[in-house]
Parts: C-alpha cells; structure tokens; sequence
C-alpha cells in the first residue's frame, strides 16, 4: 500500500466524525417533533425490525439492562410499546411497537436532514465518486 494510502481505520473515523459531528441539529428536531428524548426515539428504531427480548434491545441499542428497563416502562406508559410473553420461552417477554409507536418513528424518520455543509460543497464528480463507493458498502 502507498505512504498515502489511508488505512480503513483513518477512512472509518473520518466518516464517523463526519456524521456524529453533524447530527445534532437533527436530533434536537426530532427531539422538538416527537416531544420525546432522543434516547427513546434511538429505541423505538430498533423495534422496526421486529419485537425484540430486553436482552436483544439492550444490545441492540448499546444500553445496559437497567436503562433499557427505564425506557421500555416510559414507552409502554406513552402507550408506544407492548410487551407480551415471547411463545418460544415463556419466562421471556417481547417487545414490540403499537401503531402508535410506529408512528412516532415515522415521523422521526420523516424530519428534514439535510447534508452538512462539508458534503454540500463538494464537485458533482466527487459527490458522484462517494455516492459509488457508498453504494458498494452498503448492505
């Protein structure tokens, strides 16, 4: 590899910094949009893919038990999230989004985000050159 060559690592970090260092207007959007903090929104978004354990939640949205535990209760009470007993281990139970919840998510979804001014600036050819790399790294 070339003395210029970046490693992923340097490549991965300069890609993260990008966007968490850009999210936060979008967040406290979606924060005033929803009235809920973004933590609980973080979890709702989980849930899209389908009910989940405590366990898998927790993991899933990178908290521990206690906080996951925290959160449900407050979703369950705002009537966003059930939980029911998980029929393939009935000591366990599954959460999973109301209509309201996926709601809630919709439109958290559904807050304008426009690009950070860094990405804005760039040529068309290089905004055409990351859009190719992008689309080969995603899933």
């Amino acid at each position: 590899m070339p003395a210029d060559t970046p490693t992923t690592d340097v490549v991965w970090r300069q890609l993260t910094h990008l966007v968490m260092d850009t999210r936060d207007g979008w967040k406290r959007a979606v924060v005033e949009r929803t009235g809920m903090p973004f933590s609980r929104i973080r979890v709702l978004r989980r849930l899209l893919v389908g009910p989940l354990t405590a366990k898998q939640l927790a993991q899933a949205a990178a908290m521990d038990a206690p906080a996951t535990t925290v959160v449900v209760n407050d979703l369950e009470e705002r009537g966003l999230v059930i939980r029911e007993i998980d029929p393939s281990n009935r000591r366990s139970k599954l959460i999973s989004l109301t209509r309201a919840g996926q709601e809630v998510v919709a439109e958290a979804l559904a807050t304008p985000d426009p690009a950070p001014a860094e990405l804005a600036s760039l040529t068309p050819s290089d905004l055409r050159t990351l859009h190719e790399i992008l689309r080969k790294l995603e899933h």
